[in-house]
């Protein structure tokens, strides 16, 4: 999302112009869908509920002192301190891919030890160890096609040459989307149970708010026990606004009335949790198209984004939740967490190779600062 690396200096608006200044009962009326209107969701698929109350985070942040409003503010730096954010960034990430990074090079090193040319053995061995390191069999066969056509002379040469044709592969993956002007912009955050989708949206939304960006989260997690109070922790840790209703309450609702505040609000994106589910269970994946039809029907254009988030650890399964939930919805980006607890960081180059779906984002670690946009360069330095 191009919105993530932008700093914005955003207008003020006067107190008494957003409806997060009303007392939270007449807010609260004011975003529900009134009983004599339409249903947001289709008539036969248990509309929203009226009755869903919103429990919302009105309270403006709380001014630091010495600065008028910091959350207004740009942030100006030098490019002395952008080199320094950068190689502080690609130090942590080399640290996390340490794992990734030993795996392979042992590896290499058992394979190419004593060898003064390039033959069917080692080849063979070079195979083994892509496969394992989660590359996947498909991109690891096509990588090892690749090294024997270039005829090696060297075994030094090796590592470069596989190195070369990784970066190419991480390079060719499709670009992401160009930011689609819309207020707010409404991104829709899906993926299984586990994988950090509530840690990932607090760190996009925590980002967001440093570039001068008003937030809005939508907690339509609602039936996974705790999923809401965690979410409302890091709504506060990020400053942004947020939305919740009952434990077991419709999550198109809660999308439908997070949308609805974020407009009466003027914020800038919003950032819609969803349940977890497998994506082998169809009815479960149908619930996830209602909340897609529910929140077009509330803004023309939304989802503006749809983010499915991944487990690094997961392997080969993670390209198989990809295909399904992008078939169902049609997925605009990825985000791989998880990358610093495995020993297989190779699955990065299996996903850019196998899906015509963008890698937006990797995390490396639970610092608000470990979730960046993915950059191929960098991540192949880090790894080699």
């Amino acid at each position: 999302m191009s919105w993530f690396r932008k700093n914005k200096n955003k207008k003020k608006k006067p107190k008494n112009e957003t409806a997060a200044e009303l007392p939270a009962s007449e807010e609260i009326e004011s975003f529900q869908p009134a009983e004599t209107e339409p249903s947001p969701s289709d008539q036969a698929e248990d509309p929203p509920s009226p009755e869903a109350g919103i429990e919302a985070s009105d309270e403006e942040p709380q001014t630091v002192a010495g600065d008028e409003d910091p959350s207004r503010q740009i942030q100006v730096q030098s490019l002395s301190e952008i080199e320094q954010e950068k190689t502080g960034y690609f130090k942590r990430l080399r640290q996390r891919l340490a794992k990734t990074r030993q795996s392979l090079s042992s590896g290499f090193d058992r394979a190419l030890a004593g060898k003064k040319k390039i033959d069917d053995d080692v080849l063979e061995e070079l195979e083994e160890l892509l496969i394992t390191s989660d590359i996947g069999v498909q991109t690891t066969m096509e990588l090892i096609e690749r090294l024997s056509k270039a005829k090696v002379a060297d075994v030094s040469e090796v590592k470069q040459i596989l190195r070369d044709e990784i970066l190419s592969i991480l390079g060719s993956q499709p670009s992401v989307a160009e930011e689609v002007h819309a207020k707010p912009h409404v991104v829709l955050v899906v993926g299984v149970n586990g994988v950090g989708k509530t840690t990932t949206i607090g760190k996009m939304a925590a980002a967001a708010k440093a570039s001068g960006k008003k937030v809005l989260i939508g907690a339509a997690d609602t039936f996974r026990a705790a999923a809401i109070e965690q979410l409302a922790i890091w709504a506060e840790r990020a400053e942004a606004e947020f939305v919740r209703h009952r434990a077991n309450a419709d999550p198109a609702a809660v999308a439908f009335d997070a949308v609805s505040a974020a407009q009466a609000r003027g914020c800038d994106i919003v950032l819609l949790d969803t349940a977890g589910r497998l994506h082998t269970k169809v009815n479960l994946m149908e619930e996830l198209k209602k909340i897609k039809r529910t929140v077009a029907k509330q803004l023309d254009g939304a989802p503006h984004e749809i983010l499915l988030v991944l487990d690094a650890t997961t392997g080969q399964n993670a390209l198989s939740q990809a295909k399904l939930f992008d078939e169902a919805l049609g997925l605009t980006g990825l985000a791989l967490t998880k990358l610093d607890g495995t020993a297989k960081g190779g699955i990065v180059i299996s996903i850019c190779s196998s899906l015509n779906i963008p890698l937006q984002y990797v995390g490396v670690g639970e610092q608000i600062e470990d979730l960046r946009p993915f950059d191929a360069e960098q991540f192949i330095d880090a790894l080699f």
